[in-house]
């Protein structure tokens, strides 16, 4: 799954972000509770291939397709995520699969609307865990094992993160293990885009020897901003391979100022 979604449905997904937005203002409970509606539909939409079809069908009236949305998620999901479904039923869709993509995707912004003035620190975690899997194989392990149920690897993220994190950041790292993305860290690294586009935000990753004091992040995120024309959020990887200076990660955009990569350039000059 990606959020990069294309022609009518790049468009159906900006007109359905503003109406998400009017519908959980000001209501984190509301928006938890949409957050979660709206990923159960996804994920049944991803396992009934005759539903989704249907419901993405633009030969079929608007009304029909609404009508089976409602016969078959009425009653289950709030007022508020059924007037979404309805919204999103009613459009056009680049591909039958962005529909579910789509929801999963609003999805993700709507439990970024719940974290309220904690949107940073909802990034923050995310990234935090993410690392966590990638440089721990038995965690790693633990929530690939296609041995172990999805109940059992989410009372395991519930177990690690309990009240050290937020409940929109332990929501969706158990949104991550249903398998849409190729591990649960590509998933939360797609799941930070969406937060940051959320707050019209970038985000760079940034690898140093050592942690950066908040005075020195405060100003490269400064200096960022001047040059990107918006706000960005970092993530700082300390790894002792960069040895001293900096390597900044934003978009396609690489800007290596490390001591390894001169030292790497001044070897290849040699050999050359």
């Amino acid at each position: 799954m990606t959020s990069d979604f294309r022609g009518a449905s790049a468009d159906a997904v900006a007109t359905l972000t503003g109406e998400l937005e009017t519908s959980v203002s000001g209501s984190p409970e509301v928006a938890a509770q949409v957050s979660r509606d709206l990923f159960s539909v996804a994920t049944t939409l991803r396992g009934e291939g005759a539903l989704r079809r249907f419901v993405t069908d633009a030969s079929v009236a608007p009304e029909a397709r609404q009508g089976l949305v409602g016969q078959v998620v009425g009653g289950k999901v709030s007022e508020q995520a059924m007037g979404l479904l309805r919204s999103a039923v009613s459009r056009r869709w680049t591909a039958t699969r962005d529909l579910a993509d789509a929801l999963e995707h609003l999805s993700v912004v709507a439990l970024v609307r719940s974290a309220g003035g904690e949107a940073s620190r909802l990034a923050d975690e995310m990234f935090a865990f993410g690392q966590a899997v990638k440089t721990t194989p038995a965690l790693r392990d633990a929530l690939s094992d296609p041995a172990r149920s999805h109940q059992d690897k989410a009372r395991l993220v519930e177990d690690l993160l309990g009240d050290k994190a937020l409940p929109a950041t332990t929501s969706l790292v158990t949104q991550a293990l249903a398998g849409t993305y190729r591990t649960v860290a590509v998933a939360l690294a797609e799941y930070q885009k969406v937060a940051a586009a959320a707050q019209q935000q970038g985000v760079a990753t940034v690898r140093v020897a050592r942690d950066l004091p908040e005075d020195e992040r405060a100003r490269l995120a400064g200096a960022l901003e001047r040059q990107y024309g918006r706000p960005v959020h970092l993530n700082v990887v300390v790894d002792p391979a960069v040895i001293g200076g900096i390597r900044v990660e934003i978009g396609d955009d690489v800007i290596d100022g490390t001591i390894s990569s001169r030292l790497d350039d001044a070897r290849r000059r040699l050999v050359g």
